[in-house]
């Protein structure tokens, strides 16, 4: 079978990249042939003698994020269309080309996210927020677009696939594939806090996400913290440059219980060092910090709008119904500071549910709905001689 996938990126340290690096990983060891449409791929993945790469650049020197996805979505689509005979199967994520999939994941809805409550950005409030606006409203039409003209979708969550069905795809198109993540590597990591130059006798709590966006909603973990005990910490992880939190923590008082490390390359290991996972993103399609989290027997605190607290029962999380209360994000987080023992079980409990959620087998998920886009073009294709030889028997 020969696949091609069409994704920006293609890496261990991605989000959608992981996912399509371990789909591309997966059909290499089953002997099928891959073309990786993108700007960047991982060089192990390179190594192999059946993958093709097609290098997509969209150019530096194009002004904005928008318009890159747009020169890349032209490009990418041009070679798809002129190397149409060369690929059996055509896996894309989102709106990123212009070319029709076969399969095409959900791994955000833009449209969803516009019509959540917390969405913050408006016309009128200034020039970054009126450029968001039209980045969403954008975004939501080609998604839409693209997810009518591909004959599968497969939503990283419940959550996405119930916003895909509500814009007028027939639920029988819509499937649900969950991410995967790394069982072992974050079972067997040990915790070294002195790595990342944390104290021994703090309880440390961990957001992992986009500094930058007040989606993912570190405000309220900041605001919280404020009214817990000083031995409460906060661990950040994630980008930086352009972040305004650190001064928030600054303004709070906390900025002394408040450790940004900026990007961490070692997951694993920090995840083991800590104590829980808080997360109350507003809007989520699905967190793969949230999958690593479980695998590393951490205690999840979530909210009901973030993609994936679906899957978080009262014996491994607790589940917020309003990612900005503040005080309640505060009360749940107390009620596990105080209880070391129902710490223990819900990270037992993390680490049982982790272990359906592989790699492995997200990516037997897709090479399955492949195979049978494949083998009904193999059907399409036999059908008219078939018909031909009953017609001169006749």
């Amino acid at each position: 079978m020969r696949i091609a996938i069409v994704t920006h990126v293609v890496r261990h340290n991605d989000g959608q990249g992981r996912v399509n690096y371990e789909i591309a990983r997966a059909a290499l060891a089953e002997g099928h042939e891959v073309t990786l449409v993108a700007s960047h791929v991982a060089p192990e993945l390179l190594e192999h003698a059946r993958l093709r790469w097609v290098r997509v650049l969209p150019g530096r020197a194009w002004p904005t994020r928008l318009v890159k996805q747009q020169v890349f979505a032209i490009k990418s689509a041009i070679w798809l269309r002129t190397h149409r005979g060369e690929y059996d199967v055509l896996h894309v994520n989102g709106f990123i080309t212009w070319s029709r999939a076969d399969v095409n994941t959900a791994h955000f809805v833009h449209g969803g996210w516009m019509k959540s409550p917390y969405y913050p950005f408006r016309l009128s409030g200034g020039a970054w927020s009126a450029y968001q606006v039209v980045y969403s409203r954008l975004n939501a039409w080609l998604e839409a677009w693209a997810y009518r003209r591909s004959r599968v979708v497969a939503a990283v969550s419940e959550k996405v696939a119930q916003e895909i069905r509500a814009g007028g795809i027939d639920k029988e198109r819509v499937e649900v594939v969950y991410n995967g993540v790394d069982t072992k590597a974050f079972s067997l990591a040990k915790p070294d806090r002195d790595a990342f130059k944390l104290k021994s006798d703090a309880f440390l709590l961990l957001f992992v996400g986009d500094l930058r966006t007040p989606r993912k909603n570190l405000q309220t973990v900041l605001h919280a913290l404020v009214s817990l005990p000083a031995h409460v910490q906060l661990v950040v992880a994630g980008s930086l440059p352009g972040s305004p939190y650190p001064d928030k923590a600054r303004a709070l008082g906390i900025a002394d219980r408040v450790h940004f490390l900026g990007l961490v390359k070692d997951m694993p290991t920090l995840m083991r060092s800590v104590d829980a996972f808080v997360f109350p993103s507003r809007y989520e399609a699905m967190s793969l910090a949230l999958l690593e989290a479980l695998a590393a027997g951490l205690p999840v605190i979530t909210a009901i709008t973030a993609g994936g607290a679906e899957i978080i029962g009262e014996d491994c999380g607790i589940v917020l119904d309003d990612p900005d209360d503040a005080t309640a994000l505060a009360q749940a987080i107390g009620e596990l500071v105080s209880s070391p023992e129902r710490r223990a079980r819900m990270g037992k409990a993390a680490r049982e549910l982790a272990a359906g959620f592989n790699w492995a087998r997200m990516a037997r998920r897709y090479l399955d709905l492949y195979r049978n886009f494949s083998q009904r073009e193999r059907n399409n294709a036999a059908a008219p001689s078939n018909a031909a030889s009953a017609q001169s028997r006749a």
